[in-house]
């Protein structure tokens, strides 16, 4: 598959392009100019791209998206609505129009019911209007929603679905593993799945 990832420089983007790799597909990193791309592997496509404003061809020739980015921890709520609500919406909808068959969503636990009086109540918000924009699409989905990140490779031993435990964490090795996972597995179109490393 030719799998296009926005967010492929971030810290669980770059491990997934090590997964997506190593399953046997061509990933396509999804890059801004001021990107730093010098430890990305030799067998990654570079597409030029800002989430903040999408060409229209960007999903060309994909046969699966990956949205594993974020507008960061430091940033602001406009940042956060510009990257994690509408470019993902914009991706989502580039994707459709271009017949992509499989769209992954990494998302975030919380999403799903997003708490105002919690302290990134703004992020969760903007990851559920995401979230939700994607599941009336006419794409085959999967979104997963890891509990609190770390940058720790795990060991591929995780929980998904009710019994994830709210104050757990999810190692990025872990993620990355499960949405190179998501872009295979037939039993994942349309699943939304609470995830923790065990």
């Amino acid at each position: 598959m030719n799998v296009l990832i926005a967010g492929a420089t971030g810290h669980t983007g770059r491990r997934l392009l090590d997964e997506v790799l190593a399953r046997g597909h061509h990933p396509i990193a999804l890059v801004r100019e001021s990107s730093d791309t010098d430890d990305l592997p030799d067998a990654v496509e570079l597409r030029r791209g800002d989430l903040t404003d999408l060409p229209a061809d960007v999903c060309r020739g994909c046969d699966a998206v990956v949205f594993a980015a974020g507008s960061g921890s430091s940033t602001g709520p406009e940042m956060t609505d510009a990257v994690d609500r509408d470019g993902a919406i914009r991706l989502v909808d580039l994707a459709e129009s271009e017949g992509v068959d499989r769209f992954v969503m990494l998302s975030s636990f919380g999403a799903g019911d997003p708490d105002p009086d919690s302290s990134i109540g703004h992020y969760l918000q903007a990851k559920h209007d995401a979230d939700e924009h994607l599941q009336r699409s006419s794409l085959d989905y999967a979104i997963l929603r890891p509990v609190r990140l770390t940058d720790d490779d795990g060991n591929r031993e995780v929980i998904v679905g009710e019994a994830v435990n709210p104050d757990g964490t999810a190692a990025r090795g872990d993620v990355a593993a499960l949405l190179a996972h998501a872009l295979e597995e037939p039993d994942w179109v349309g699943a939304v799945l609470r995830m923790q490393s065990a």
